[in-house]
């Protein structure tokens, strides 16, 4: 295991620790609370973190594979999330966290399984208008950052509607 390659698994699993304990400490109202323009419940958003982990990684290891990614645009991903929204829309607050403490603990493993050499890969990819990104970068952009990224707009929500009531 590379030391790059345990820091970005140790930052994966403190973000993901992080919106578990956000998570776990909402009412069942926040949980179900519609946030400001995405329109998705609260829950909901905490559940696709947890969903994605698995695709995300897939993708980086694609990356480390050097192999080029085609077909993944934002237009794909923004199907894929209203999607997974629909489906999920009264996912309760203990399979999600269940699937939370699964899916990072996986990604995390995946993620320490690859090589200095692996996160160095450099290839095009779609999501990126096919410029040559490395597997790092793509892991920093999704799986690493994923938890905390909706963990600050779940906060900021939650508090902009606490605010305006």
């Amino acid at each position: 295991m590379s030391k790059r390659s345990e820091a970005l698994a140790d930052r994966l699993e403190q973000a993901a620790a992080a919106l578990a304990d956000f998570a776990a400490a909402l009412t069942e109202d926040e949980w179900k609370t519609r946030t400001p323009k995405d329109g998705r419940k609260v829950g909901v958003i905490v559940n696709h973190v947890a969903t994605v982990y698995p695709l995300e990684i897939e993708l980086a290891q694609t990356v480390a594979r050097g192999e080029t990614v085609t077909g993944v645009t934002a237009e794909v991903i923004n199907k894929m999330n209203a999607d997974h929204a629909t489906a999920n829309d009264g996912v309760s607050k203990e399979q999600t966290l269940e699937l939370l403490r699964q899916n990072s603990a996986a990604a995390a493993a995946a993620i320490r399984a690859l090589s200095d050499e692996e996160l160095d890969q450099a290839v095009p990819v779609s999501l990126y208008s096919d410029a040559t990104v490395t597997c790092q970068f793509v892991l920093e952009d999704h799986a690493v950052r994923h938890s905390s990224h909706h963990l600050a707009r779940l906060k900021s929500a939650l508090q902009s509607i606490a605010l305006a009531a």
